[in-house]
């Protein structure tokens, strides 16, 4: 697997139980890079440590703001793999990788092997990825480091975004933790509706 582009890697393996709970393909990958950041943070893949927290899968699989105890769309089978410049994940589910909507919670189904999906990838990241903000956010003279995801407002599920968004750098943990609290508060609210919000 031809992996370029690679801007952060991750530390040495040092949770061996999770290792062993993974899916081969995944394990193999693991086994030669610990998880990685691509794409000065397009692209986030988990690794088997115990931290830093935020590369940690088990953190993304079992931690506070686990994707499965918050989405209805994703189970707690569906492996962890890694997120986007946003923090919208992507998972394995039966050696697929799917990905996650963290605003509205939709999944798809991408229908590519782990293999497939990094080809996928490595043909055209800024489509696959949707590195747009990430683009912006960088134009405007910023880097995202490891360990910081994009957060966006207005939202990107709300018209109001077609309008153009400010975008900031926020702690992995605390985006997750945010997009599974927002997905929740949202899920009430019908297609077309209103809601608002209060910024802390």
């Amino acid at each position: 697997m031809d992996l370029n582009h690679i801007t952060y890697k991750g530390p040495d393996i040092d949770d061996e139980e999770v290792l062993a709970s993974l899916p081969d393909n995944l394990a193999n990958l693991l086994s030669q890079i610990n998880g990685f950041i691509q794409y000065h943070g397009g692209l986030h893949i988990y690794g088997a440590c115990r931290a830093p927290q935020w590369h940690s899968i088990r953190e993304a699989w079992h931690g506070e703001a686990a994707a499965h105890k918050h989405y209805e769309s994703i189970r707690a089978s569906d492996v962890p793999l890694g997120e986007d410049c946003l923090g919208f994940q992507f998972f394995l589910r039966d050696k697929q990788v799917i990905f996650l909507d963290g605003e509205t919670g939709d999944v798809e189904e991408l229908g590519l092997s782990l293999r497939e999906f990094f080809a996928w990838v490595a043909d055209d990241p800024v489509d696959s990825l949707g590195m747009q903000p990430l683009h912006q956010f960088m134009e405007e003279g910023n880097i995202c480091e490891p360990g910081k995801l994009l957060a966006e407002y207005p939202f990107f599920c709300t018209k109001e975004s077609e309008q153009g968004v400010s975008l900031s750098a926020v702690p992995c943990l605390e985006r997750r933790q945010f997009l599974a609290d927002l997905h929740n508060q949202l899920s009430g609210v019908q297609d077309g509706g209103k809601f608002d919000v209060t910024l802390v």
